[in-house]
C-alpha cells in the first residue's frame, strides 16, 4: 500500500506551505561515486550541498549541484558532461528552481524550471517558455532524492511504498519508491548497514522493467546512498559511494 511522507508539519495561514524537519544533510555536504558499466569504470559522478546560496522569493535556500562525467575510454566515443541544480527552500525542502544541463555524444539539453510552490506552477525556459500547472509538494528530479533522504523510515515495513510528486520532462510523475529491507553492502569503503529501496522507474527508454533500479542507503541519521545498480537494456550500471566530506554524522560501519 502506497502512503506519503509523514515528516509534514500542517501548514498555517500566516505561510501555507508545508514545513519539513530534517536533520539527514547540511550546508557543505559532498558525495562522491564511481560508475561502473559491467567490468569497466566508466564515469564519476558528484552531489553537493553548496557552503554559500542565495534568496529565492525572500526566502533562504539550499543550493545543490549534481555532476556527472565520462572518463577513460568512454570519452573517446562518448563524451558525457551533465550539470544538475536545485535551490530548494531551507524550511519547506521544496525546489524553487532547476537547471539542467546535459551533454551525452551529440545530444544537448539546456532546460531551467522556475517553481511558483504558492500557485503549484512551473515555468519551463527551453528554447521558449511554457508554464504548467503542478501538484501541490511538487519536487524535481534532484530535489527529490534529498527530499527522500528526510522521510522517517523507523517503522518502515517490508513492501511499503512511499510516492513523491515529481515535475520531469514536462510532465508530473508519481516517484514511487519501495522499502525492501535491511541489507549489509560491502565498498571499497567498507562494510556498511543499509536500507534496500526500489524507486519505480519508467520502463522502456532506458530500462527492461519499471523494478530494475536498486539503491542502498546507510542506515543512520545521513540516509546517504551507499550503492546504486540499475540493470538497462543492454548491460547494467553500478554506482558505488567512494568518497564523502561534512555528514551530519558518521556512516554505520560495520566492524567485522
Amino acid at each position: 500500500m502506497a502512503f506519503t511522507p509523514n515528516n509534514e508539519k500542517v501548514k498555517t495561514e500566516n505561510d501555507p506551505l508545508r514545513k519539513v524537519k530534517q536533520t539527514a544533510f547540511k550546508k557543505g555536504e559532498f558525495l562522491r561515486y564511481d560508475v561502473s558499466y559491467g567490468f569497466f569504470d566508466t564515469a564519476e559522478a558528484t552531489l553537493e550541498i553548496k557552503k554559500t546560496s542565495k534568496k529565492i522569493n525572500w526566502r533562504n535556500t539550499m543550493h545543490i549541484v549534481g555532476k556527472g562525467w565520462s572518463k577513460g575510454a568512454l570519452s573517446l566515443f562518448f563524451k558525457v558532461e551533465d550539470r544538475y541544480e536545485t535551490y530548494v527552500d531551507e524550511e519547506t525542502n521544496l525546489p524553487w528552481k532547476f537547471v539542467r544541463h546535459v551533454r551525452e555524444g551529440g545530444y544537448k539539453l539546456d532546460r531551467t524550471i522556475n517553481f511558483d510552490q504558492y500557485t503549484n506552477k512551473a515555468i519551463v525556459f527551453e528554447n521558449d517558455r511554457k508554464k504548467y500547472s503542478v501538484d501541490p509538494n511538487t519536487q524535481d528530479l534532484l530535489s527529490a532524492f534529498y527530499y527522500a533522504r528526510t522521510l522517517d523510515l523507523q517503522n518502515a515495513k517490508t513492501g511499503q511504498e512511499y510516492v513523491i510528486n515529481t515535475f520531469f520532462d514536462r510532465e508530473m510523475y508519481p516517484l514511487k519508491i519501495k522499502f525492501l529491507g535491511k541489507e549489509e553492502v560491502k565498498t571499497k569503503l567498507g562494510r556498511f548497514s543499509c536500507l534496500k529501496f526500489r524507486p519505480l522507474v519508467e520502463e522502456g527508454r532506458v530500462f527492461k522493467e519499471e523494478e530494475d533500479m536498486t539503491i542502498w542507503i546507510s542506515d543512520d541519521a545521513n540516509k546517504v546512498p551507499i550503492r546504486v545498480k540499475s540493470d538497462l537494456l543492454v548491460g547494467s550500471i553500478n554506482m558505488d559511494l567512494v568518497e564523502y566530506k561534512n555528514l551530519v554524522g558518521s556512516l554505520n560501519e560495520v566492524k567485522k
